[in-house]
């Protein structure tokens, strides 16, 4: 009993020096430097290996962090962070999950490394990525 009735004057105490008013704040997800980078617009992806090309509007450049995924909810953790290349591992709950590593040779020309698992199957893309204009 003695205890609880510490523990609630210890709380009212705290709240009264903290202004009476208890909140969180929401933890800032770090941001892939390379991004900052890459222009908005209208980009052609074509894989190196196959030829296949396919043109995509980019308003936001974290869509080509995870082109395999679309638009799925994943959980992002970056592994290299670097103002010209980065290196981020996704997973996707239930879809998969993926790594894919960027190198910007200019705003312009975007080189995209993607390898990972996106519906029970295994993918591996190398992209090369070039900015045709505004969308």
């Amino acid at each position: 009993m003695r205890l609880a009735g510490w523990l609630r004057s210890a709380i009212g105490g705290a709240l009264l020096l903290g202004g009476g008013v208890a909140f969180a704040v929401p933890a800032q997800a770090p941001t892939l430097n390379v991004l900052s980078g890459i222009e908005p617009g209208r980009w052609q992806l074509r894989e190196i290996e196959s030829g296949t090309e396919r043109t995509v509007c980019v308003s936001d450049p974290r869509i080509l962090i995870q082109l395999h995924h679309g638009a799925a909810q994943c959980a992002r953790f970056i592994i290299d962070n670097q103002p010209k290349s980065g290196t981020v591992h996704y997973t996707c709950s239930g879809a998969g999950h993926g790594r894919t590593t960027l190198s910007l040779e200019t705003p312009r020309l975007l080189q995209i490394s993607t390898q990972g698992l996106a519906n029970g199957l295994p993918f591996q893309s190398d992209i090369e990525a070039r900015r045709l204009g505004h969308c």
